[in-house]
């Protein structure tokens, strides 16, 4: 029997340089549905994720024969927006060395600081491996062009040592998110609060009724109701209000996402008397739900935690859904029983002198996270928090 012909390396330039199906099948059925297909297409199709604005796509995909079996998808980098991993100072330190940080490789998905797989392989195939190779050709893809580094953003926590196989080193992040601990109720999550907790989250939830405000989730068939450009204009306007926010994502996307991901959008409405007045643009899968985009046309007291926290877990409840996952930041997250969580990311820096630095800076901030974890999980307002239950590990 002959050997299997060794995988090759090619770079695209657009996801629509591979079939939609091919590509999925590299997706596992219970990933993050930011990885598929549709999404990538409806951030590259609609300009929210193009050349134009910074994001080059250059993804890196391996193939055995006319077999995908391996792909990572990947972006040349003008500037660092719309990461949520943050190395501007990164960059600042490269200038006063001389070098020019931008254009950098970042492996990855555009604005969605999403943990999940930064490289996809097909099953039967050696995980590990196939890892390492297309990680490898992303760092001489880097040099042979002659970017600065390799960033991969929110990789899962198996894939670290890979990444550090190949010279990365690994960064720590915090995000926030809602576990099910076995809730049947919304009332049975609210019951494991402090008692002066609770009363402010019902106090916080009342708010929305009390000023005639109703909220309901769209999803499936029920998502032909929604409007792509009442999508766009909440994105747009709490992106205007916000003097350091990138620009939202283009109204093509949201048509896109409606009519190619309606299996995973679901959108929360805030209405009063009819108009909407706020609203949420979420991803999700049969596990897991997924905070995207949030917009609101006024400013209403407390509307956001119920659109954008309390009525996303009840519905997680009711589905038995296991972890919601709203978003990168956001300390008010913590003090409404969104439990701290480990988020990773691992970078390559070419140059000798700034990789030593930020090796440094990141021994540093590792080691201040992990002091701070303790005290975190305290401030969520549970009656006992044990530690073993979160179930995370310190890199």
């Amino acid at each position: 029997m002959s050997a299997p012909l060794p995988p090759q390396v090619r770079l695209l330039t657009s996801v629509r340089d591979v079939p939609a199906r091919t590509w999925d099948a590299l997706v596992p059925p219970d990933g993050v549905p930011f990885l598929e297909w549709a999404y990538l297409d409806a951030l590259e199709s609609s300009g929210t994720a193009s050349p134009e604005g910074g994001w080059h796509p250059r993804h890196l995909t391996l193939w055995r024969g006319s077999t995908l079996v391996a792909a990572a998808p990947a972006y040349q980098k003008d500037h660092g927006q719309g990461e949520f991993v943050f190395d501007a100072s990164w960059a600042t330190a490269g200038e006063r060395m001389g070098l020019r940080y931008y254009p950098k490789l970042v492996l990855g998905v555009p604005f969605t600081p999403v943990t999940g797989p930064r490289v996809l392989v097909a099953p039967g195939e050696d995980r590990a491996a196939r890892a390492r190779e297309l990680i490898r050709a992303a760092v001489e893809g880097a040099r042979g062009a002659g970017l600065s580094s390799v960033h991969a953003l929110f990789p899962t926590e198996p894939e670290l040592d890979a990444f550090q196989g190949e010279g990365f080193a690994i960064r720590l992040g915090v995000q926030y998110h809602w576990r099910n601990r076995g809730y049947r109720t919304y009332e049975d999550f609210l019951g494991r609060f402090h008692a002066r907790r609770r009363h402010q989250l019902k106090r916080e939830r009342r708010a929305a009724a009390a000023q005639g405000i109703q909220l309901r989730t769209l999803r499936g068939d029920q998502l032909a109701q929604v409007d792509p450009e009442d999508c766009y204009r909440l994105s747009r306007a709490t992106a205007q209000r916000k003097v350091w926010g990138y620009p939202p994502p283009t109204r093509g996307f949201f048509e896109t996402a409606l009519k190619h991901l309606r299996h995973r959008v679901e959108v929360v409405e805030a209405r009063r008397d009819g108009a909407l007045v706020a609203g949420a643009f979420n991803l999700a899968n049969e596990r897991a739900l997924f905070g995207s985009s949030w917009g609101a046309l006024e400013p209403i007291p407390f509307l956001h935690f119920h659109a954008c926290l309390y009525h996303p877990v009840e519905e997680c409840i009711a589905l038995g859904r296991e972890r919601f996952e709203p978003g990168a930041g956001g300390d008010h997250k913590l003090v409404r029983g969104f439990e701290p969580t480990l988020t990773y990311s691992a970078h390559w820096l070419a140059h000798p002198g700034l990789d030593r630095a930020v090796r440094r800076f990141l021994e540093s901030e590792r080691a201040a996270i992990r002091q701070g974890l303790p005290q975190w999980r305290r401030e969520t307002g549970f009656k006992a928090y044990a530690s073993e239950e979160n179930g995370m590990k310190d890199a």
